[in-house]
């Protein structure tokens, strides 16, 4: 299947048409079922452009969970063995697909809750305001090795790990594509949402399946970060503001500012390398970060304390805690020019010098 392109029609036939095991991700915005009864009006009596379109009608929730249920085990076959599925619904919804997910063998990972910053107020004032959305993402099956770029992510939560709240507002000013004045379309999710998706659970060159693609925003980040996308869209006038909006994306074109490579994907220096490189020599003191242990460096690589205990960085610095394990890089300092120094950032250094082309984290 030729990828960066829209597949005109019927989800359920399109996706019959992609081949197995073929995709790396599928994100899906699916119909909420909203069982709206009637026009919505603010309390001045102006009209509120909700969803009232037919796709969003469904006889029974019999035919919703039905609907639900092809689209997924479709989406299921062309997913690669570790592939995964984000799914994003409302409270009308997403419990049922949920439970849909987990029938067809899906593997949760998360429920993420995507908590609007201008959420739309309740005008009836019959329930709370419904500030947020939530969004599943699964893994094909329990066996599947998914991808998942934690150190991106930390990095982009300002070197805190993420939490499965998300703070972000919702599509408005010039990001919201309008014709006539009005909606093109009236559930167009944020780029920024999109984003963090793929940040958080592809890589360079994958593809990603859209099977509501609606006006292209999954296509129109999927390109600029250097991802391959398939759209499926029964709409023609959604799919020609896609192409549209799409002609006008420009691929990120340095491959150093798309990510952060893995540390676990960095070439291994060990700290004997430090010593052998002279940035450590034996007798030098090391020290945590509140000074309550010091250990001397061996020439061999081990650290002995005072109290002529003995170690590698890490059980040495389990050992002084009384903890089951220790990351060494990140608890031992050595002083330099007055100041302490983790010897990770050492590493680092060394690192950049026997691997000068490798990208750093």
């Amino acid at each position: 299947m030729k990828v960066n392109q829209i597949l005109q029609g019927d989800c359920i036939a399109k996706l019959c048409q992609i081949a197995d095991q073929s995709v790396d991700l599928v994100f899906a915005d699916p119909p909420y079922n909203l069982q709206l009864a009637g026009d919505l009006s603010r309390p001045d009596q102006t009209h509120v452009d909700a969803v009232t379109d037919a796709w969003d009608k469904f006889d029974s929730f019999a035919a919703y969970d039905a609907f639900t249920a092809a689209w997924l085990t479709e989406a299921r076959r062309v997913l690669k063995p570790d592939g995964a599925v984000w799914v994003i619904g409302s409270y009308h919804n997403i419990f049922r697909v949920g439970t849909i997910l987990q029938n067809l063998d899906f593997w949760v990972l998360n429920d993420v809750i995507w908590r609007k910053t201008n959420p739309m107020p309740n005008f009836r004032g019959r329930r709370f305001t419904n500030a947020h959305e939530t969004l599943i993402w699964a893994a094909k099956s329990q066996k599947s090795r998914h991808v998942f770029n934690y150190e991106a992510m930390k990095a982009l939560n300002d070197d805190v790990q993420m939490r499965s709240d998300w703070e972000l507002p919702l599509c408005t000013g010039n990001e919201r594509i309008k014709e006539d004045g009005k909606k093109a379309h009236p559930t167009q999710k944020p780029e920024s949402l999109l984003a963090r998706v793929i940040l958080a659970s592809t890589r360079r060159g994958d593809v990603i399946l859209d099977p509501f693609f609606g006006t292209g925003t999954t296509g129109a980040v999927a390109k600029r970060l250097n991802r391959n996308f398939i759209g499926i869209e029964q709409n023609s006038g959604y799919v020609k503001i896609a192409k549209t909006r799409l002609a006008a994306v420009t691929p990120i074109a340095s491959d150093d500012l798309l990510e952060t490579t893995p540390r676990r994907a960095l070439p291994k220096v060990p700290f004997g390398n430090l010593i052998e490189h002279g940035l450590l020599k034996p007798g030098d003191r090391l020290f945590d970060a509140k000074k309550r242990f010091q250990a001397k460096v061996r020439a061999d690589g081990s650290l002995l304390t005072d109290q002529k205990q003995t170690g590698s960085i890490h059980a040495l610095g389990a050992q002084l805690q009384g903890l089951p394990s220790c990351n060494g890089w990140s608890f031992w300092h050595v002083e330099r020019d007055g100041k302490p120094v983790l010897i990770d950032q050492l590493r680092e250094k060394l690192r950049e010098e026997i691997y000068p082309s490798n990208p750093q984290s």
